[in-house]
């Protein structure tokens, strides 16, 4: 979930990026630029995702990702539903507290953000 809270937002982002090479930070930095995350503490939008699936691929090293999910952008007067899809490669890595699962993404991109249905609050 990400909440209108500017400290939870830098907060959570610092600690996901332990997990990507920099293509990941591209699209922080890309969004921030552009005031993303300031609307969204301005306009106290909430933004909720749900996987549908994950689809890995661990018979060829680097290992292929592919997450498809849905993401609810919950506004004041308004909730949108988005499609969201994502690919990446996973690289084995040293287990650590910043990193507990032992991977790391690279050549993170959306593939894929659009909007399917707006219902008026």
């Amino acid at each position: 979930m990400l909440s209108p809270d500017k400290n939870a937002i830098e907060s959570n982002i610092k600690r996901s990026l332990f997990l990507a090479d920099k293509s990941a930070f591209n699209y922080y930095r890309d969004l921030s630029e552009k005031g993303y995350y300031n609307r969204i503490i301005l306009g106290n939008i909430s933004q909720t995702i749900q996987i549908d699936s994950v689809s890995c691929n661990f018979d060829v090293y680097p290992y292929a990702v592919a997450t498809y999910a849905r993401q609810m952008i919950i506004r004041e007067s308004s909730v949108t539903e988005r499609s969201l899809v994502t690919r990446c490669r996973l690289l084995n890595a040293v287990r650590s507290d910043n990193n507990p699962h032992g991977f790391i993404m690279e050549s993170f991109e959306i593939t894929e953000n659009k909007d399917l249905n707006t219902i008026k609050r």
